[in-house]
């Protein structure tokens, strides 16, 4: 890093190895007998699952740590993912997952190596776009260049990075915040909708519009493929919240098993439905992907009937209707599944087909307009969350 440009007057370049900087503290994982939940011994981190915006929140404790975080230090995740930080607020024993980095107080700001950090973890995200970067070693970290100014540099630095990103955050939050209401928005609309053709129309059961067929679950001992092949496989990870298809992260399945599980199919003609993991996405498939084999996560629906719209039923799903009563379909255990016998129980709101087609006419135009409004939004917050990382960026190179 030192080598791509000059620091300004009064800066050095250091390694984050040299004392003067900080000490770095490797976590190691306890004894899993050791671990507890009832508060006895050590507050225990493992990794960025308990991470929060600056400290972690303690839902496990240890009774023999091997590894400890003093307060102060900086909570560094170096396994899937690296780069995300904490402080430690408290002290607490640290797993395998995490690092500790231990300021000196002397030369180096705690919230000065927080943001070095987290400006790194930028770094490492760009390093690891193509490819899986799924962990860091010591000896990486050790060897990494920190640019370190004066303290009363850092604390400038710090006061202005703290004022800049307080703005920043705020302004994401609005978007945020608008984003939440269109969805809320579109929500009111749909229960609004279809609660006024429930009182108008006759009630079905989904068995009595549709068969429920279940996905496959892949072979034991076979994997899904990224590289390309005739047979594309569709995972719970590929919905996408409008109600289609992620078509940029489609895995694939070989010839081979393809022939064990070619029996469970999904077209473009059916609607699916995902019954673990995220229960109740729904949505209907692009037609370049008729006839791709469905996770076991998953169930279509196949018409039994000509007079209905795939894509009525798909609003319909999204309904607050819907979901109240496939919540009641949902097994209560450890990993919630939906219940496919009771879901062909759940009633629908079934109209003529003259009045399903102008019902989705009309929830296209909302929903087409709504969707316009998140994605002005969301590009606004990406916008805001670049301009973060190129504050930090100049931050560490004295420009700011």
């Amino acid at each position: 890093m030192s080598e791509l440009y000059e620091l300004p007057d009064g800066w050095e370049w250091k390694k984050l190895v040299d004392k003067e900087v900080c000490k770095l503290i490797m976590g190691q994982s306890p004894k899993s007998d050791t671990y507890n939940t009832d508060k006895k011994g050590m507050p225990f981190f493992q990794g960025k699952t308990e991470f929060g915006k600056i400290y972690p929140t303690v839902v496990k404790y240890c009774t023999a740590p091997k590894k400890i975080a003093e307060i102060g230090d900086i909570l560094l995740s170096v396994r899937a993912p690296v780069g995300p930080t904490n402080i430690a607020n408290i002290q607490c024993c640290i797993g395998r997952g995490l690092g500790a980095i231990r300021p000196n107080i002397d030369n180096t700001l705690t919230n000065y190596l927080l943001y070095f950090f987290r400006n790194f973890e930028v770094e490492i995200s760009q390093k690891g776009k193509g490819s899986t970067f799924s962990a860091i070693t010591k000896k990486e970290l050790e060897n990494t260049d920190i640019p370190l100014p004066p303290l009363p540099e850092q604390k400038r630095i710090v006061s202005k990075l703290d004022n800049l990103f307080e703005k920043i955050d705020k302004s994401i939050a609005l978007h945020q915040k608008n984003m939440d209401e269109a969805d809320l928005f579109i929500g009111s609309v749909l229960n609004d909708v279809f609660g006024e053709l429930e009182e108008k129309y006759t009630i079905v059961k989904v068995e009595d519009i549709a068969k429920i067929k279940g996905g496959k679950r892949l072979p034991k001992g076979k994997k899904l493929l990224e590289k390309q092949t005739s047979y594309p496989y569709i995972r719970v990870a590929d919905f996408l919240n409008i109600g289609t298809i992620n078509l940029d992260k489609i895995h694939y399945i070989t010839n081979d098993v393809y022939e064990v599980i070619k029996n469970y199919t999904i077209t473009s003609n059916d609607l699916y439905i995902s019954i673990a993991g995220t229960i109740g996405k729904t949505g209907i498939i692009p037609k370049e992907l008729d006839g791709a084999n469905l996770t076991e996560n998953a169930v279509k629906l196949v018409y039994i009937t000509n007079d209905i719209d795939n894509k009525y039923i798909y609003f319909l799903t999204n309904s607050k209707q819907f979901k109240d009563r496939i919540g009641l379909a949902t097994k209560t255990v450890a990993q919630p599944k939906l219940a496919i016998k009771r879901l062909a129980e759940v009633l629908l709101p079934f109209p003529p087909l003259n009045i399903q087609q102008n019902t989705v006419k009309y929830l296209d135009k909302i929903s087409e307009k709504t969707e316009k409004v998140k994605l002005i939004q969301k590009e606004k917050m990406d916008n805001l969350i670049s301009l973060k990382a190129s504050i930090l960026d100049k931050a560490f190179r004295g420009e700011l």
